[in-house]
């Protein structure tokens, strides 16, 4: 298994909190939910975010290991926040030189 890493972003409209919806706190439930279904499963690492959504420069992460780049990519575009339009993501490969 390979590793690789995708950074979130949230697209403007939802740095600020009033453009929230019930649907849009449904589908970021369900983002964490997936990710913490694949924690446990041992396919996700570590997932992450700033705290900070307001600010333009904030981020989340995701590193897991998948077999190969084509599935890395299938793997963060089924992510419910990308697939819905709420976060902007993007794929690299990465390899995990230290973790506690």
């Amino acid at each position: 298994m390979r590793q690789f890493i995708y950074i979130l972003k949230l697209i403007p409209k939802y740095m600020d909190e009033k453009n929230w919806t019930e649907e849009t706190n449904e589908i970021i439930s369900k983002h964490f939910f997936r990710l913490k279904e694949y924690t446990e499963k041992g396919k996700v690492i570590l997932a992450g975010r700033v705290p900070d959504e307001s600010d333009p420069e904030s981020f989340g992460i995701v590193i897991f290991e998948e077999e190969n780049a084509e599935k890395a990519n299938e793997f963060m575009n089924n992510d419910p926040a990308v697939k819905e339009g709420i976060m902007t993501a993007k794929l690299f490969p990465f390899k995990v030189a230290l973790i506690r």
